[in-house]
């Protein structure tokens, strides 16, 4: 009997930072989205009215590229960083995870100076063409803002997994004839296949409600985080607002579970 009071003293600081600041406010929320004129009805506003639907499609795709894309290169640089050990490895390791460091919005502002209307592309792309290439207000440019911070969380993840991977497995592997495709296939990705599943999902979630980014580059495009933003803030439509941003924590927590189910418990399914 002492330790169970102990052990639910240990849970209350858990308890009570869960109920302040996650259950109340979605109780909240979810009464918010229902006293709108809409009613209830206006829970489906993002799957039935068309602006809130490319914008939804538009976030889900963007986030699946920026997951996809980052579980590429983060997997192949984490495999070459693991297992060689080379001077400055310490430093390349800190410089690719530097972007950690930054909020969105200066991260949106270095792929404006990168591909904005006087940034680094479009100079280069007018001295060689004569025609200035712009990028970061786009689709393209929140692509590559999603990347540059997704892939150093990946990168750490992978490394971790790669390190305990046990280098006899490969090397038998080597040692009967297998073709480095072959060890990639049959022996590391599948071994590999928590660690890619945990981050995958990490990365798709956060794509899925980056705001700092979107506020600084979606100007050419409708993502949903920024339509929550205008809905609140410049149409004071505070229902519609906290409807479409429980959808948007139900299509992330839905990913995140379907992520946990398949890496075998790995991945916290919590929006």
């Amino acid at each position: 009997m002492p330790h169970a009071r102990f052990d639910l003293l240990l849970l209350a600081p858990l308890a009570a930072f869960a109920a302040a600041f996650l259950a109340l406010p979605l109780v909240e929320l979810v009464a918010v989205a229902g006293s709108g004129k809409a009613g209830a009805s206006a829970y489906l506003a993002v799957f039935v009215e068309p602006r809130y639907r490319r914008s939804l499609v538009a976030t889900l795709l963007l986030a699946l590229l920026t997951t996809g894309a980052t579980l590429l290169i983060a997997t192949v640089a984490a495999q070459f960083l693991a297992r060689r050990r080379f001077p400055g490895r310490g430093l390349l390791v800190a410089m690719l995870t530097f972007p950690l460091a930054f909020p969105g919005v200066v991260i949106g502002f270095m792929v404006i100076l990168l591909g904005g209307r006087l940034g680094l592309v479009g100079a280069a792309s007018e001295a060689i063409t004569g025609e200035r290439v712009v990028f970061a207000y786009s689709i393209v440019g929140l692509f590559v803002g999603y990347l540059y911070f997704s892939i150093p969380r990946v990168i750490l993840t992978v490394m971790a997994a790669v390190e305990k991977l046990d280098p006899a497995l490969v090397e038998a592997a080597r040692s009967l004839g297998a073709t480095p495709f072959m060890i990639q296939r049959d022996v590391v990705l599948p071994a590999l296949a928590p660690a890619l599943f945990a981050a995958g999902a990490l990365c798709f979630a956060t794509a899925m409600g980056a705001f700092g980014t979107a506020f600084t580059l979606a100007t050419r495009i409708d993502v949903l985080p920024m339509v929550i933003y205008t809905e609140f803030t410049l149409a004071a439509n505070v229902a519609t607002a906290a409807a479409l941003s429980l959808a948007l924590g139900l299509v992330t927590w839905i990913a995140l579970a379907i992520a946990r189910s398949a890496s075998g418990g790995g991945v916290a399914a919590a929006a």
